[in-house]
């Protein structure tokens, strides 16, 4: 039997998250549902995937991942299944699926319903059903309708050249820390020792540190973070607020040409 996880914007004061587990236990008493997180910002697809894409691969394969953000119920919307890299997706289609990996999915379904005129809570009458049955062992075919395409949506996309690498700020964190879509991959590619600034907002810095705690408190530093990422923090402090720096703020790693 299959782990679910779940991860809604519904927050944890009402009882909608329980509501969904309560719909999937029903349909089998024995599965095992893990929260990945309900704190995502209400209706935001770009907070979701970035959460969802750092932490799905860490999962066994063949795990189903029940996706409710931004998910409320309109005459014409579609509910999915998509598998991907040996891992299950059940959500809305409102794009939050294609943003949490760049390989195309070996298989799209759309979910068969009837609720969806009568339902105020997709994640409930409709996302919870699926899940449930695919951890349990059900085919896709029982579930849904295979088809050929989704709603797709286009993530920030990183630019590098020999000179310069130019990211954007992708999430920021609990701590008030700014996570961009720098890699540290592509830097090491390019840096190959030269010397280099990082520039955000109207801060310099000239080098990337090894822990968060490598500056005195109320400083900022520049760290590589464990999902190979670079991010922007102030110790002790919330660099967002203190750097007045959020989502898709700029950030840029400037080299200095050989001579």
């Amino acid at each position: 039997m299959a782990l679910i996880t779940f991860m809604s914007d519904f927050g944890e004061e009402d009882h909608y998250v329980a509501a969904v587990k309560a719909r999937m236990l029903k349909i089998n008493p024995r599965l095992q549902i893990i929260d990945i997180s309900h704190h995502i910002n209400p209706f935001d697809i770009a907070h979701g995937a970035f959460v969802l894409k750092s932490i799905f691969n860490d999962f066994p394969e063949g795990t189903v991942h029940l996706v409710a953000v931004n998910c409320v119920s309109k005459a014409d919307e579609r509910y999915i299944i998509l598998e991907l890299k040996d891992h299950y997706f059940v959500g809305p289609d409102n794009g939050i699926l294609s943003l949490i990996c760049e390989e195309e999915p070996s298989l799209i379904a759309e979910i068969m319903h009837n609720d969806l005129k009568t339902t105020v809570s997709p994640a409930r009458d409709i996302l919870s059903r699926a899940a449930a049955m695919l951890a349990s062992g059900s085919d896709i075919n029982e579930i849904g309708n295979i088809c050929d395409d989704y709603f797709r949506l286009l993530g920030r996309q990183l630019k590098a050249t020999k000179k310069q690498i130019a990211g954007n700020v992708v999430q920021v964190d609990h701590f008030g820390n700014l996570i961009t879509n720098i890699e540290q991959d592509i830097f090491v590619m390019l840096h190959k020792e030269r010397p280099f600034h990082i520039k955000f907002g109207k801060e310099v810095l000239r080098k990337i540190h090894r822990t968060y705690a490598s500056v005195e408190p109320g400083e900022c530093f520049v760290v590589f973070n464990s999902l190979g990422l670079l991010e922007i923090g102030i110790n002790k402090g919330n660099a967002s607020e203190l750097l007045g720096l959020g989502y898709d703020s700029p950030v840029f790693i400037n080299f200095e040409q050989d001579t």
